[in-house]
């Protein structure tokens, strides 16, 4: 009995490490957290203050000797000991705190990051309290999650839009066969609202405000009812230094997000172009799955489509994708050991 209650501590989990939000899957409990990927760190001690939500609601907001950070970015770890802390703390939040057995991991990465990069997620993880480290690239276990048939020998196609990268592949037989990662994605077309704020409306508008824009008038292609959505921002006024409040259309927005969006279909099209006909004429059948928070941006869909010629789904939890896709690979171990990047030896 003791053994087994051990063993009931050290359930093995599946994390998907985005640069917006961390999501945790435990085995047999399914998705038990989702929080932004965000700490407060005290700058006088260094302690960390708070981590996930709470941290975030500091963003922008905070007094001198308090600094929100975002440890990852465009996809991967900027600052090592930040990671450690949310990833520590995450982890005893799953397990409510109780003493536990190190469990075996698996953590959702993008497919373009370097090696370097790679021992980076994988040594967070180990000092964080995990006993064995698996990788897998993010658009495999976005296809896994969305329900893609990605054991069988036909071609299946995934756009996964993150915070901080977008990635593209094609895939068949629990392997990628062409793929795509490009670091532009949610984070550059907040960054493109706040921008054209700036430009058009002298409006100087923070990071919360920008993703809000983007998730209530935002779009990526016209359409009647979307083109009549407005929206109040409040912001400085950059000349006069001074509160003020603007209206904006949902097709300024739409404007100011075309860069970015050009850069992410762009993507989509050096991939299809460069696969095998036959996996090719499969994905014509089938059509593209789109996956990831950026997913959910209006019209982005129909955008693809208009510009491929292909049908585009949309992932029916698109947010939860990732770690839904580690969550299975976990549950079918020895069937899906194939899918994995990188392995670490058992510590």
């Amino acid at each position: 009995m003791a053994l087994f209650n051990r063993l009931s501590l050290s359930r093995d989990m599946g994390i998907d490490l985005g640069t917006a939000n961390t999501l945790v899957y435990v085995s047999g409990r399914g998705v038990v957290l989702q929080e932004p990927s965000v700490v407060a760190i005290d700058e006088i001690d260094g302690k960390p203050l708070a981590v996930g939500e709470e941290a975030k609601q500091m963003l922008g907001r905070t007094p001198g000797n308090i600094r929100a950070i975002r440890p990852l970015r465009d996809g991967v770890i900027a600052d090592f000991d930040i990671a450690e802390v949310m990833l520590k703390h995450f982890i005893r939040r799953v397990h409510e705190n109780k003493a536990l057995v190190s469990p075996r991991v698996v953590i959702g990465i993008p497919s373009g990051i370097t090696g370097v990069e790679r021992r980076a997620v994988k040594d967070a993880a180990l000092e964080a309290g995990a006993r064995m480290v698996y990788l897998i690239d993010e658009p495999v276990a976005a296809a896994i999650g969305a329900g893609l048939p990605v054991d069988e020998p036909t071609g299946n196609m995934i756009v996964d839009i993150g915070g901080g990268t977008t990635e593209v592949a094609v895939l068949s037989l629990q392997g990628s066969v062409r793929s795509e990662s490009v670091r532009v994605a949610g984070d550059e077309l907040t960054d493109s609202i706040k921008h054209y704020m700036k430009k058009v409306n002298n409006l100087d508008i923070g990071d919360r405000t920008a993703e809000e824009i983007k998730v209530k008038i935002g779009s990526a292609y016209p359409s009647p009812d979307d083109d009549e959505a407005a929206l109040e921002v409040r912001g400085v006024h950059m000349l006069s230094g001074l509160p003020r409040t603007v209206t904006v259309k949902s097709p300024e927005i739409r404007e100011s997000m075309a860069e970015p969006l050009s850069v992410i279909v762009e993507a989509v099209k050096r991939t299809l172009e460069d696969t095998p006909p036959e996996l090719a004429a499969d994905i014509i059948d089938r059509g593209i799955m789109l996956a990831g928070g950026g997913a959910l941006l209006k019209g982005l869909d129909t955008l693809i489509s208009h510009e491929t010629g292909i049908v585009v789904h949309v992932a029916a939890d698109p947010l939860s994708c990732v770690v839904l896709g580690t969550g299975r690979v976990l549950e079918n171990f020895s069937q899906m050991e194939r899918v994995f990047s990188d392995r670490s030896r058992d510590l």
